[in-house]
């Protein structure tokens, strides 16, 4: 578990359910905790939808300015910055969609480069368009590590069809998950899957999601 933690992906991947779920994760082992929104391209799903829950956790929430309104300006918040100075809070990133959304995170890059201590993740989701497989999903991933300037240190496999996912959907998705792992060169930390349906799945580094509807 790294201090920097960002998860980005293709649009409607998940990324933003994961992200949530994460910070939940690290502040449940004791640790000061921060998540960071910086979705400039989907204004209607955002971890800001979770505040409350999140800063009843004592996890602290950094948004865009206007998160939840219908302005969607790719105005960065200047707390953003602050993650990178306090250096005992574990920070999550979860960053917009696509190479469009991770051009912001290029105005992070060489603040992450020099923490060294951080993980950036591409969530796949096999079961959406564009990322239908490997092939397709790797192109995704190139296009998005161009844009933001950070490379990506590993896979998150993240295929569901939302309430409609059953077990075998799962099981199928690791095997591109695996082949893109392969051409890829990077590891596949791990496969989210749904809580009730995470002690029936029988797959390494099995990540239980609780469903926040609104990010599938």
């Amino acid at each position: 578990m790294r201090r920097i933690t960002l998860f980005c992906g293709h649009y409607g991947s998940g990324k933003t359910n994961i992200a949530v779920n994460y910070a939940f994760y690290i502040r449940s082992k004791g640790f000061k905790t921060a998540i960071v929104d910086l979705d400039i391209v989907n204004p209607y799903f955002r971890t800001k939808d979770s505040e409350k829950e999140l800063e009843k956790c004592g996890i602290r929430v950094i948004s865009l300015p206007f998160a939840n309104s219908n302005v969607d300006l790719p105005s960065i918040p200047s707390e953003s910055y602050s993650v990178f100075s306090n250096k005992d809070e574990y920070a999550v990133f979860d960053i917009g969609g696509d190479d469009s959304g991770a051009y912001v995170l290029g105005q992070f890059e060489p603040y992450i480069k020099a923490e060294k201590d951080f993980d950036n993740f591409y969530v796949a989701n096999f079961s959406r368009p564009l990322t239908r497989n490997a092939e397709e999903a790797l192109g995704v991933m190139r296009e998005i590590e161009l844009a933001g300037k950070v490379p990506f240190t590993g896979i998150i496999n993240n295929t569901n069809l939302g309430e409609e996912t059953e077990i075998n959907d799962i099981l199928l998705s690791n095997g591109e998950a695996l082949r893109l792992s392969k051409i890829s060169n990077l590891p596949l930390v791990m496969t989210t899957v749904r809580e009730d349906l995470a002690k029936d799945v029988k797959a390494e580094n099995i990540f239980p999601l609780k469903l926040q509807k609104k990010y599938w």
